[in-house]
């Protein structure tokens, strides 16, 4: 493993834009041998013991939380989780206050989500440890698209060559923008499908192509990623009703026919069910990913707590 962090010439991971093909593949690689790792009876290693990882959520989560938690624990890290609801931050303490604090307290990593995008970003430039980005704002969520990534490689044997359809709320989805940028990297094709008001200006300039029809949009595609509407990020009407919204843009067995026939659905969680995928669908142990996708991202999590670790301890030699 050694070797492998020796590669990974990032301290943080604040996206994945930056990001290499060989980086990519080299924390594929480290989680794939995690996904193995965490079958076994006895789970726990210590990789990480005497290390101190702290989950900062400045917004609620349940999945990328609870993942990193476990993955820290399972690596035989001290994992502490902040509650920003009764901590200082909500006493009107800034982001560089909380920095300084946490600076204090000696972390070897820290893991941030934050409603802004670019807040984690600031953070590490003013934290001596590693920071991992577990989602800001609209901008990236880096370890989802990794654990997509994942996903994708252990049922279709790689990504080049694959045509991903992204659909539904991209405008407001962090989870898009990274997965957009892991695929372009790595050699898939990315279509991106969904209304004019949920599609980001001038984003055909990531290379992608745009649709706002599903029929024609999932037309040969191998993937079908479907993103959850995000309310909470919307001030204004950006679709007519959630009726309308899942008749056009819901996917269901009717619009997936489009697809290829072996087409496989992915969905990052939490799921609308019956707004942007139909119940059934999403349970259909035949074509649906989404279970597996959960217990990637424990391994996805391990393997880049695992990276960073040893990079900032080889940082931190050489310096």
């Amino acid at each position: 493993m050694t070797a492998t962090t020796l590669r990974f010439r990032h301290r943080h991971l604040l996206g994945i834009e930056g990001l290499s093909r060989e980086e990519i593949t080299l924390l594929l690689d480290l989680s794939q041998a995690y996904v193995d790792q965490n079958r076994r009876a006895d789970k726990k290693l210590s990789t990480l013991r005497g290390r101190t990882v702290i989950n900062l959520f400045f917004e609620t989560s349940t999945r990328t939380r609870t993942s990193f938690e476990l993955a820290g624990k399972r690596l035989g890290a001290d994992v502490i989780n902040m509650s920003v609801q009764t901590s200082s931050i909500k006493k009107g303490e800034t982001l560089i206050d909380t920095a300084m604090t946490l600076n204090a307290m000696r972390p070897d990593i820290l893991v941030v989500r934050h409603p802004d995008s670019g807040a984690v970003n600031l953070l590490s430039q003013k934290l001596d440890c590693a920071v991992i980005n577990g989602g800001d704002g609209s901008h990236e969520h880096p370890t989802q698209a990794l654990l997509d990534a994942l996903t994708i490689r252990r049922r279709r044997g790689g990504l080049e060559g694959l045509t991903v359809a992204i659909c539904g709320d991209i405008l407001h989805s962090r989870v898009a923008r990274s997965n957009i940028h892991l695929l372009a990297i790595m050699g898939a094709r990315v279509r991106l499908i969904g209304p004019p008001t949920l599609m980001p200006s001038c984003i055909d300039r990531l290379g992608v192509e745009v649709f706002h029809d599903m029929k024609r949009g999932l037309a040969g595609s191998d993937i079908v990623m479907m993103l959850r509407l995000q309310t909470e990020r919307m001030q204004g009407s950006f679709v007519p009703s959630i009726r309308e919204y899942f008749r056009f843009f819901g996917l269901d067995y009717e619009k997936l026919k489009s697809a290829k026939p072996d087409a496989l659905i992915m969905h990052p969680g939490p799921m609308n069910r019956g707004v942007e995928i139909d119940s059934e669908l999403a349970d259909d142990i035949d074509r649906s990913l989404i279970r597996e996708q959960v217990e990637m991202g424990v391994a996805v999590r391990m393997a880049c707590l695992d990276t960073l670790a040893r990079t900032d301890a080889g940082n931190e030699a050489g310096s």
